[in-house]
């Protein structure tokens, strides 16, 4: 008989943590009703987020900068000029 083989829809990590850290992690899981694979998957999820985030505000910073933003009113502005240009359009 042909063996059958199950794709995994995660992969196994191992990290070396130190071990006042990992009680907390533990602590925070228990607190949580979570497992810690849970409870870290999360936390990496949100890390990646904020740095995501974090680079999507320098690019939006610099193509301001490029685009002479220096206050709310030149937003006002620009998106004023952009709306008069499509009506003329």
């Amino acid at each position: 008989m042909p063996r059958r083989y199950t794709l995994r829809t995660t992969k196994l990590v191992t990290i070396s943590l130190p071990p006042e850290l990992l009680i907390k992690i533990e602590k925070l899981a228990r607190k949580e009703n979570r497992t810690r694979s849970e409870l870290l998957r999360e936390t990496v999820r949100q890390y990646l987020a904020r740095e995501e985030w974090r680079e999507l505000n320098i690019y939006a910073r610099s193509a301001a900068v490029k685009a002479g933003i220096k206050t709310e009113k030149d937003i006002e502005r620009l998106v004023n000029e952009s709306r008069d240009g499509q009506s003329n359009g």
